[in-house]
């Protein structure tokens, strides 16, 4: 385990919160522990916010949670999934010295709102700078209703920390379309800052060298799977909920972004990231 003190560094350095940057470390561990599973690694497909940050954009907001779509049924069931975890802890701390003790280790069965089955669990961690009290949580969030459009990518995970080992830090992943793709769909759905922040972000890596029309065959698949409308710019700027997204703007993500711009700097931008969605050059 790397010492407190490169975490201390670290949050100097980008001028985040100490607490952010020991769970971004701890969080590369976890998914190392996962990808290297011999169950779930490959039939796992890591995916959200977090596979943003940790396969694809280095420079970007940091997270809190793990997000999977799980593709065999099996592999969700309870039993399994203490039994999995008890065993990836192991090698957590094998090969990190990071303790996640067993004993705290939890998952919840809920309905989504297509009356679909997921899991939330919770793991509780002891990283580097070891705090009394109770102990930092992490989340993961896995589903398998929903609709994959393209071949899982095996990606490196971004960890950059001293103990780091290129021999195991990747992870199956979605593709970058993919994950642009339903962060456009979830804009739409949700109205939710992250969503916000991710499109433009993800908008201004693609857009230079790539067509929207794959991007745009995946959106309708995705939103024709939930039943909903393609989004557009007028149909957000219809919405209620952009009083909210504004005063939550900066509650949402000024933990996970150490200099976060105004809204309106992203708003702005949406109505060029439509028209080069819905009318390719």
């Amino acid at each position: 385990m790397i010492s407190r003190q490169e975490i201390m560094d670290v949050s100097k350095n980008i001028n985040l919160p100490v607490n952010i940057i020991e769970k971004d470390y701890v969080l590369g561990w976890v998914l190392a522990g996962i990808a290297n599973h011999p169950e779930i690694g490959s039939n796992w497909i890591f995916k959200g916010g977090t596979c943003i940050k940790k396969c694809y954009i280095n420079i970007y907001r940091f997270s809190d949670d793990l997000d999977f779509t799980v593709t065999h049924p099996d592999l969700q069931k309870e039993s399994f999934l203490i039994k999995t975890f008890k065993e990836i802890t192991d090698w957590v701390y094998d090969n990190s010295g990071i303790e996640l003790p067993q004993e705290l280790i939890s998952f919840d069965t809920y309905e989504n709102l297509r009356s679909k089955i997921s899991i939330q669990g919770k793991i509780s961690y002891r990283g580097p700078m070891k705090p009394g009290g109770d102990l930092p949580r992490i989340k993961l969030d896995l589903t398998n209703d929903e609709v994959i459009t393209l071949d899982p990518v095996l990606s490196k995970i971004y960890h950059p920390y001293s103990d780091r080992n290129e021999n195991n830090m990747q992870v199956i992943c979605k593709s970058y379309e993919e994950l642009f793709a339903e962060k456009i769909r979830a804009l739409g759905e949700c109205l939710r800052p992250r969503d916000l922040y991710d499109v433009t972000h993800l908008y201004r890596q693609y857009r230079v060298k790539n067509s929207s029309i794959l991007i745009l065959k995946i959106l309708k698949q995705k939103c024709a799977f939930k039943s909903i409308e393609l989004p557009n710019i007028e149909i957000l700027n219809s919405r209620p909920e952009i009083a909210e997204l504004k005063v939550e703007w900066e509650n949402m993500l000024s933990h996970q972004v150490a200099s976060l711009p105004p809204f309106n700097y992203f708003w702005q931008e949406l109505p060029e990231v439509f028209n080069w969605l819905y009318n390719p050059s």
